[in-house]
């Protein structure tokens, strides 16, 4: 046996004596959570799958300098074994009863209702209207003219205002679009994957249904891989946190979806390349073009902007020079994507190799792509906290698109 942890959450806990690490399944196969003191989270780097138990036994003592018994390694082996964050034969069973199930359900269910928003739907129709009433609508010529849009997927409580006013300013055009198509980060995928799902997402409020000609029309133009991260979607929160506020607006309109969700850039980072390359975002964005001519659908990137602090893993606090900075960044950034050059806006991220984890870089680009030549309006940027003590932040924003034109300002 030569265990391989899994991709897994990891969370570092400092609570007086208690140190170390909490363990977590992203995709919520294996249910709850694993604590792993803080001088034994060193074994759980060497479990790479090229080491049996004794060979992690040996490596850890020769890391740490520290004697570890056998019956120690066997312990923790078992438990993360058992709380299936390990890449084995019974993860697999674990992972294909959980696809069959979610694939036979009568649709995708909510994952952030009761946590993100309220679970009840009055209670949730308040929330946002009480959200809308807080921020300021300019009035616009052409509303309906609005192509796309980027949205957060950050918590309603921290990112609302923002929410609030990008889809209040798309609001008459989303009352008008019988088919939108939401781009989301795909948070649990390293490949630069575009993962498309035929199940119909729902909301408090009921069912919005996913347009499955367009999704068959994707998976044959994507080809193999178009499914295989299926699963994805049933705990992915970036695409249900723009449906709330789509769902809202339409009421008991009738309105499909295309939920698409995108995989990491940073291999096309690593190597240099444009994400453009990849006959799979090529094929991808060659079709929403297509519907887009036919079907006038409106393209939203559910998409966060920075990542930056401890919690993300970087080594210094942000203070106010730190703010600013990332305020300066930021502005830079929309300013690439107020511009509808998605080769423009990649370049940006690109050259700083994506340090600041911006984690909407996917859906961007392939919005932008889409939405060539639209013109982006920066309408709300906010810096949000991502820690008790305020030393990590996430910054997000609001753009909207029209038609084609010069970029307007951002609004920092």
């Amino acid at each position: 046996m030569k265990p391989k942890l899994r991709d897994v959450r990891v969370q570092p806990v400092v609570q007086g004596a208690r140190r170390g690490v909490v363990l977590s399944d992203p995709l919520d196969i294996g249910r709850g959570a694993l604590f792993v003191p803080a001088d034994l989270a060193p074994l759980l780097t060497l479990m790479d799958g090229t080491r049996d138990l004794g060979a992690l036994r040996c490596g850890f003592e020769l890391r740490c300098a520290s004697a570890l018994s056998g019956s120690v390694v066997e312990q923790v082996v078992s438990q993360l074994d058992q709380a299936l964050l390990l890449e084995n034969e019974r993860f697999a069973s674990a992972y294909e009863s959980a696809l069959v199930e979610y694939r036979s359900a009568r649709s995708r269910a909510p994952s952030l209702s009761g946590r993100s928003y309220p679970a009840a739907a009055a209670e949730l129709s308040d929330f946002l209207q009480h959200c809308f009433g807080s921020v300021d609508r300019e009035a616009s010529e052409g509303l309906s003219s609005v192509r796309g849009l980027v949205s957060p997927h950050i918590d309603f409580q921290r990112g609302g205002r923002t929410y609030a006013r990008v889809w209040a300013e798309a609001a008459a055009a989303v009352a008008e679009a019988d088919l939108v198509v939401i781009l989301g980060t795909d948070h649990n995928e390293g490949e630069g994957r575009i993962t498309l799902t035929r199940q119909d997402y729902e909301t408090p409020w009921g069912l919005i249904p996913t347009a499955e000609e367009v999704v068959q029309e994707l998976a044959e133009a994507i080809g193999d891989g178009a499914f295989a991260c299926e699963l994805n979607h049933r705990s992915e929160h970036s695409i249900e946190s723009a449906l709330v506020w789509l769902h809202y607006l339409k009421g008991d309109r009738p309105c499909a979806l295309v939920p698409i969700l995108c995989g990491s850039f940073q291999r096309f980072i690593e190597r240099g390349e444009s994400p453009s390359t990849a006959a799979r975002i090529a094929s991808t964005v060659r079709v929403l073009r297509g519907v887009c001519e036919r079907r006038g659908a409106i393209i939203v990137a559910a998409a966060d902007l920075a990542h930056m602090g401890p919690a993300f893993g970087d080594p210094f606090p942000l203070g106010l020079g730190g703010r600013a900075a990332m305020a300066r960044q930021d502005e830079e950034l929309m300013g690439a994507i107020c511009s509808g050059d998605a080769e423009a806006f990649y370049a940006r991220i690109a050259e700083e190799g994506d340090r600041r984890h911006v984690c909407g870089v996917p859906p961007i680009y392939v919005a932008l792509s889409v939405l060539s030549g639209a013109v982006g309006t920066a309408l709300c940027y906010e810096q949000c906290p991502a820690s008790d003590d305020g030393s990590s932040l996430v910054s997000i924003c609001g753009v909207l698109y029209r038609g084609t034109g010069t970029p307007s300002d951002g609004c920092l």
